[in-house]
């Protein structure tokens, strides 16, 4: 049977190695502002394409920088970039498009984070696609190093496709906004997935409904273990 971890930075590798990575999307959507609905302001995080790219739409200035928009403006902006998109696909406020941008100096461990980006050597790929785990996407970034000779580096994407089961949510909590989605609720301390929305041809992911949860299953944890790659933790969540 399968067992699926929730994939965290391990911050004890992080400071062995010394290294940082900093950066962000060249595209995104606006924030929404003031939901008619429920009167909330926001902007959510973990959504993003970075094998997205937005060059060839006369509109893509206006996705260049980060601001609440009205409702009808934030549907007009998303209605432009959606055939750019998977079929399908989520595109809530503060959705992301094209490759990570940014600047990094020093060592880092084999896996490396961008707050909820998850960047990978692109030799541990390697070897992680060769224990054969499944639809592992990644994408290049465009990242500049202070070093003479840096780290070649991947964007592994892990699309959101799970869920929090509503068990680990407070009971009076109310469900999501039926006009803009947004939960309204920070992370559980006791994360449940719904067993039923979890994926079963993919070793990597994330939470829809929480996408700053990235889930790797049991064959992604002891492919990274056997292969000594440092960077993760990992904890496994129950199912429901």
């Amino acid at each position: 049977m399968v067992r699926f971890f929730w994939v965290d930075e391990d911050n004890a590798a992080v400071r062995r190695h010394g290294g940082e990575v900093h950066g962000g999307r060249k595209w995104k959507l606006p924030g929404l502002l003031r939901c008619p609905t429920c009167d909330a302001t926001w902007s959510g995080s973990g959504h993003f394409f970075p094998g997205v790219d937005l060059s060839s739409l006369p509109e893509r200035r206006e996705l260049e920088r980060a601001r609440p928009e009205p409702l009808p403006e934030l549907d007009r902006l998303r209605a432009l970039v959606r055939p750019f998109t998977p079929s399908g696909a989520a595109l809530p406020p503060g959705t992301g498009f094209g490759p990570l941008e940014g600047t990094g100096f020093g060592k880092l461990p084999a896996f490396a984070w961008v707050v909820e980006v998850l960047l990978v050597h692109r030799q541990a790929l390697e070897m992680l696609h060769a224990k054969g785990l499944r639809d592992l996407q990644d994408f290049p970034p465009e990242l500049r190093f202070r070093q003479k000779h840096p780290p070649a580096l991947v964007e592994l994407h892990a699309p959101p496709l799970g869920r929090l089961h509503t068990d680990c949510f407070p009971p009076s909590h109310p469900p999501p906004c039926p006009t803009c989605g947004r939960l309204g609720l920070r992370r559980p301390d006791e994360p449940l997935l719904e067993a039923a929305s979890l994926p079963t041809d993919i070793d990597l992911f994330r939470v829809g409904n929480f996408a700053t949860m990235v889930i790797g299953t049991s064959r992604f944890k002891e492919a990274v273990e056997q292969l000594g790659l440092d960077g993760l933790t990992f904890r496994e969540l129950p199912l429901r």
